[in-house]
């Protein structure tokens, strides 16, 4: 499969990276066990840290990581939030009546929006998922979105908000601002499990409890691969 990403501001940017590729500093720098000693603690209990979690690696390498081209100055001005940048048409505006009731609604009349470089092209049958970049720290949140990218091709804008409503600085080219997973479209029906499936997850929880260490990843993971 192919996820295509075409650069539609004719200068030259950064492209898009493999998610594995950005892997945040403060999850290379967690050691797989507290005091680095791989031991178990008690019952089936073990000193290992969020970096042997494989549910954490899959969301935080899953698809592609778009970045800032160019650097951001943010500032309070006349009540209003104002965008300073040096190059490329990167933040735009929707006035804040567009979502007044939003939980994430900013105390200022608009939510600001990055204006995507990129336009992205899947293949029939697969949508686009566009989140904020996960595990992640971030001065700011983008509203989650998902299109049908093999039908619509013209780039997807990211409105966002500010963690800090009050943030006043820096916001420095090269910040992950949206998380790019392409997912396949299925039809779905709710099931409530019967005793088959209630025997089928009792048979993989004691399974679990036959390793102490590495269970899900050596068991039942299966590796996902975003080139």
């Amino acid at each position: 499969m192919n996820i295509t990403f075409t650069n539609i501001t004719g200068t030259d940017l950064e492209p898009p990276q493999p998610a594995s590729r950005l892997i945040p500093d403060w999850y290379k720098n967690t050691d797989s066990y507290t005091d680095k000693e791989k031991k178990v603690t008690g019952g089936v209990g073990t000193s290992a840290t969020v970096k042997k979690c494989m549910p954490v690696f899959d969301a935080m390498t899953a698809g592609y990581i778009i970045t800032s081209p160019a650097d951001v100055w943010v500032r309070i001005e006349n009540n209003s939030q104002r965008f300073d940048w040096a190059q490329y048409d990167l933040i735009a505006f929707h006035p804040v009546e567009q979502a007044p009731l939003h939980p994430n609604k900013p105390p200022y009349p608009a939510y600001p929006k990055w204006q995507n470089p990129w336009s992205i092209k899947t293949p029939k049958g697969y949508s686009t998922l566009f989140i904020q970049p996960l595990h992640r720290e971030s001065l700011f949140t983008i509203f989650t979105g998902i299109v049908d990218t093999d039908q619509y091709t013209a780039p997807v804008n990211f409105p966002f908000v500010l963690n800090d409503p009050s943030f006043e600085g820096l916001i420095p080219k090269g910040t992950p601002i949206a998380q790019v997973i392409p997912i396949k479209r299925e039809s779905w029906d709710i099931k409530i499990g019967n005793k088959k499936d209630y025997n089928e997850q009792t048979k993989n929880s004691i399974k679990l409890q036959t390793k102490f260490f590495d269970r899900y990843k050596s068991m039942f993971w299966t590796k996902k691969e975003y080139k």
